[in-house]
């Protein structure tokens, strides 16, 4: 076929589509509909898959480090095992390191100050003069944890915690109770919840093992190891293997965040389910897709026999469904990514997870929604190869 043939071709398949299609309002609008709620259940499956393990990594995403030192018990963040932070400071001597920063991680019940009902919450303690986080609030009222007992909370925490930033901006103090231990909030900050922390807040290593007096001052869950400027991240890492007795292991920061990812993957079936029903969206999509298409071209059967009878292959009137199957999705598409948005947007509201449209879970959707139209349409165009036209005339 030549170059022009074939675009006329194509414009002929693509204009016949189009009015097609609007020819039958009502189908158009139930076949609108019915790819937009399998892209609404594709994109909302994706998003809590997808916020389930950013917020698994939330915490070590905001830290401050070229390696992460942790123990070889390690499973995850509330099941980090400990260890001697006499290790972390023999990495001092390793060439390359430039400095160390010891964390101690733990779960404790909070009281609510508003309803004094308990809920656990993450507390993360360090040196006060230490930096481990980027956040720049918590840089910002870092200086207020070196009075013993004060600490900051994470303003972004489930709200069964209690309306801590609200009295703190009225009242300029709030006071309550971690595990029997009285603290005081001297400021707030910006992390978010996650799968295993609903809430979280920052104490000193002194306020940290004043709130559990049985804790060992030596015994830590985490060491941050930062590198010198030019420092070779992989050479460290293995030099530091090699010295270090087999009690500890030492990752590289994106190696952290990937263990937590793999954890919530491998080992909980939340992730499977979410790929379950993703899947099974693009199943109800496509069978809702091609009860219509086929409807559609059994109904116009005489309409494409008598183009058969013409000399159109059935390569040409499979490009009129196809451009259907597409012209559907395009239409649906929009619809129901502002629909997701905002479901998002609520979600967001409601569990405080990370979870917000992104420019690749938008176009992966979009594909697998052209996809499900395609397979659609692909097997609606069965119908018209059994079609004679010698019969049908």
């Amino acid at each position: 076929m030549s170059t022009n043939r074939y675009h006329r071709a194509v414009m002929f398949a693509a204009s016949l589509a189009w009015f097609q299609l609007f020819a039958e309002k009502r189908r158009l609008m139930a076949a609108v509909a019915g790819v937009g709620i399998a892209a609404i259940l594709m994109l909302m499956q994706l998003g809590i898959r997808d916020a389930l393990f950013d917020s698994g990594v939330l915490h070590y995403s905001q830290l401050r480090a070229d390696l992460v030192m942790v123990s070889s018990q390690y499973v995850m963040l509330v099941q980090s095992g400990n260890f001697s932070r006499r290790r972390l400071y023999q990495a001092l001597g390793q060439e390359g390191v430039a400095g160390v920063t010891p964390l101690y991680l733990s779960l404790a019940p909070w009281m609510n100050p508003q309803k004094l009902s308990e809920r656990n919450i993450m507390i993360i303690g360090f040196e006060p003069q230490a930096q481990p986080f980027k956040m720049p609030d918590a840089l910002s009222n870092q200086s207020k944890i070196q009075v013993p007992d004060v600490v900051l909370f994470d303003q972004a925490s489930r709200p069964e915690f209690g309306q801590v930033a609200q009295v703190l901006q009225r009242d300029g103090k709030v006071k309550t109770e971690v595990a029997g231990h009285q603290v005081e909030v001297g400021g707030v900050f910006t992390l978010g919840t996650s799968f295993g922390a609903d809430g979280t807040i920052i104490a000193s290593d002194a306020t940290f093992l004043r709130i559990f007096p049985l804790r060992q001052p030596g015994v830590i869950e985490l060491g941050l190891i930062q590198l010198k400027p030019n420092a070779d991240i992989a050479a460290v890492r293995a030099a530091l293997e090699r010295s270090l007795p087999d009690d500890v292991k030492v990752l590289t920061h994106a190696e952290l965040i990937q263990t937590e990812k793999n954890y919530w993957d491998a080992n909980t079936p939340i992730g499977f389910v979410m790929l379950m029903t993703l899947l099974i969206g693009f199943i109800v999509g496509a069978v809702i897709l091609y009860q219509i298409l086929y409807t559609d071209v059994t109904d116009h059967l005489d309409e494409f026999a008598t183009l058969k009878a013409m000399g159109y292959a059935n390569g040409h009137l499979f490009l009129v469904v196809l451009f259907q199957a597409v012209i559907l999705a395009m239409l649906s598409y929009p619809l129901a990514w502002l629909t997701s948005a905002a479901a998002y947007a609520v979600t967001h509201q409601a569990t405080k997870l990370p979870i917000a449209m992104t420019p690749g879970r938008t176009l992966l959707i979009f594909m697998l929604t052209i996809a499900m139209c395609g397979i659609s349409g692909s097997l609606a165009m069965l119908r018209l190869r059994s079609a004679d036209p010698a019969e049908v005339f």
